[in-house]
């Protein structure tokens, strides 16, 4: 495989880098002698995330002039930044689709503006859908729900303004991230930390449906390694690529388990009606990213959950915050959000 440029001298920008994803591949950068710089509303993330090292901009992605002061310079944009919110935004859809195809038409505006050289899209396993698993990148998206149709909607957006406007793109499909800095007092998001949040204040799990649905889960550590050669491989230009396992392919049950032994915890869990298009058996193939990145994963599921209860643990159990709002309220909507039961 042919490499871009290896040495530091690429400015990389990243949005959201407050969050889980984007400050872990901000640290990852740094490490490696790069200049980063990145922005953040902090709709997810922590201040206390954000690399000491790198220039920060307290904007939000949607706002493009904004953005454009702040991207200005860079070389590389790795756009992370988003309220993935799958199950939410089937009852705040008006919301999620702002923070993804809004923010993401925003920062490519100003990522064409600066003439950067590549823009790298985190889009995510929800445009997949229903297709047989394990998905590959060459299968139709089949999004199903506004969540995955935004980001499937952003995905084409990246390659027109890319075409137009003459810088390279990838797209990277990573998912179902976990390990430290993830946040986990979100009642509507990331299943192991509400699993672990709850355990540690002596709560059962609350899961959706039978918690036969199958999942693979990918230790941050292992996401953050390919992710950074997509930012200068040269031969994965225009490409889509999975980010992620597809071995331990696990249930909801099985997690629960698992989070439950780590813990010593006695199980017995909540079972709610299930959530309205909420995608059964989602598990990526990695054979492409073993191809172009040499990829591999250093962490087993139990391995990353030890890791994110330690660090969930140290800094203590917290009330879970309703930070978003419904937008619509029907029977379908899950008691767990409208009676905050969580």
């Amino acid at each position: 495989m042919t490499l871009l440029d290896t040495d530091a001298s690429k400015d990389v920008f990243i949005t959201g880098i407050s969050g889980f994803l984007g400050s872990h591949l901000a640290d990852a950068f740094i490490e490696d002698g790069h200049t980063v710089a990145g922005n953040d509303n902090f709709s997810g993330g922590y201040e206390s995330n954000i690399p000491e090292e790198a220039e920060f901009y307290h904007v939000d992605c949607k706002d493009v002039w904004d953005m454009k002061e702040a991207v200005a310079g860079a070389d590389v944009v790795y756009h992370t930044a988003a309220l993935a919110y799958e199950g939410l935004s089937v009852f705040s859809p008006a919301r999620i689709n702002e923070s993804i195809y809004q923010s993401t038409t925003a920062t490519l505006a100003a990522a064409a503006d600066a003439g950067v050289d590549r823009f790298v899209y985190c889009s995510s396993m929800s445009r997949y859908g229903e297709n047989e698993t394990p998905f590959t990148e060459e299968m139709e998206p089949q999004p199903q729900d506004p969540y995955a149709v935004s980001k499937v909607a952003a995905e084409e957006m990246v390659e027109l303004m890319a075409d137009v406007h003459g810088f390279e793109y990838v797209i990277a499909v990573p998912h179902n991230i976990i390990g430290p800095r993830q946040r986990y007092d979100d009642p509507f998001r990331n299943v192991a930390a509400i699993f672990i949040n709850r355990m540690l204040q002596g709560k059962q799990p609350i899961i959706y449906g039978d918690g036969e649905q199958k999942r693979c889960f990918t230790f941050i550590q292992d996401s953050v390694r390919p992710l950074q050669k997509l930012g200068y491989y040269d031969d994965v230009t225009g490409e889509v690529i999975n980010i992620g396992p597809d071995d331990e392919f696990v249930t909801i049950n099985h997690l629960a388990e698992t989070i439950a032994d780590v813990l010593d915890f006695e199980l017995d869990p909540i079972y709610k009606p299930d959530r309205p298009q909420e995608v059964k058996l989602a598990n990526c193939s990695a054979d492409k990213a073993r191809e172009m990145l040499d990829y591999e994963t250093e962490y087993t599921l139990r391995e990353g959950l030890e890791e994110m209860i330690g660090w969930i643990d140290d800094r203590g159990a917290k009330e879970f915050d309703y930070h978003i709002e419904c937008e619509i309220v029907n029977q379908q909507t899950p008691d767990t959000w409208t009676n905050e039961l969580i």
